[in-house]
């Protein structure tokens, strides 16, 4: 069984560049046998054959592998923190910043810096690059219409500004649209982005092993500019900062030294 697995981790790295050793092992392997074992296939080399030659099969592999549960204002004490103290901090040094959502799901996040930003700097100078691996997840962003439920944490005056209701759903409106900017990246293979003032990680890495999570933090910082910010999700607090050149701002903000 175990080699069955790990043929499967292998081929699934030469296919897609993923590998599936830096997350969780025991957390991943359940995962993915419960999607193998709902397909009808007893072991991963005959489920491999199947997704190798069918996209379908593969896209609902890696959405099985990216947990995408969000919404607006997650944690909202942290939002807070972010629009009292962290953008003063960066706004006094530049009028433009240049913010990046890493693993932004189906949007949500990205979508609420563009709407706090936009109390704070003219829309056509605010610019949220937002990646994610899960290509269907990225869709669903683009499109920008989402339940209620994805917009509880929202003040209401601000579900009035930014959103066009269309009876249970909500549709984000253009001009915040225009703002994000949408990619596909894979964290522990591809290229990051560069010169950012913040970046915006939150609750991803916590189902990665501590190597990749190390080599990650390491990227992050490398993205930042001096003075940057980065922020993380309330479970993924960051124990010996300063060996990424990191330093405490707040609680889940540091800043890069």
């Amino acid at each position: 069984m175990s080699h069955d697995y790990d043929e499967f981790v292998t081929k699934i790295k030469q296919k897609s560049g993923i590998d599936l050793y830096l997350y969780k092992e025991a957390q991943m392997k359940r995962r993915l046998t419960t999607l193998r074992d709902r397909r009808g296939f007893g072991n991963f080399r005959d489920y491999y054959q199947s997704l190798h030659g069918n996209g379908e099969l593969f896209n609902e592999l890696l959405d099985r592998m990216t947990i995408n549960v969000s919404e607006f204002y997650r944690n909202r004490q942290r939002w807070d923190v972010l629009e009292k103290k962290v953008l003063p901090h960066l706004l006094k040094e530049n009028r433009k910043i240049k913010v990046w959502s890493a693993a932004c799901s189906t949007g949500e996040e990205p979508y609420t810096l563009a709407i706090i930003l936009s109390q704070y700097i003219p829309l056509e100078k605010i610019k949220v690059i937002a990646t994610d691996i899960d290509e269907k997840a990225i869709q669903r962003a683009e499109l920008g219409v989402y339940p209620e439920r994805s917009l509880r944490e929202m003040p209401n005056e601000v579900k009035k500004q930014y959103f066009t209701q269309q009876k249970n759903l909500y549709k984000i409106n253009n001009n915040i649209k225009q703002c994000v900017i949408f990619k596909k990246q894979n964290l522990l293979a591809d290229r990051y982005e560069s010169y950012c003032d913040l970046i915006v990680c939150r609750n991803v890495l916590i189902y990665f092993t501590e190597e990749a999570k190390s080599r990650i933090y390491t990227k992050f910082s490398e993205a930042l500019n001096k003075g940057g910010i980065f922020f993380v999700g309330s479970t993924e607090q960051i124990f010996t900062p300063n060996q990424y050149s990191f330093r405490s701002f707040d609680t889940f903000f540091y800043k890069k030294e």
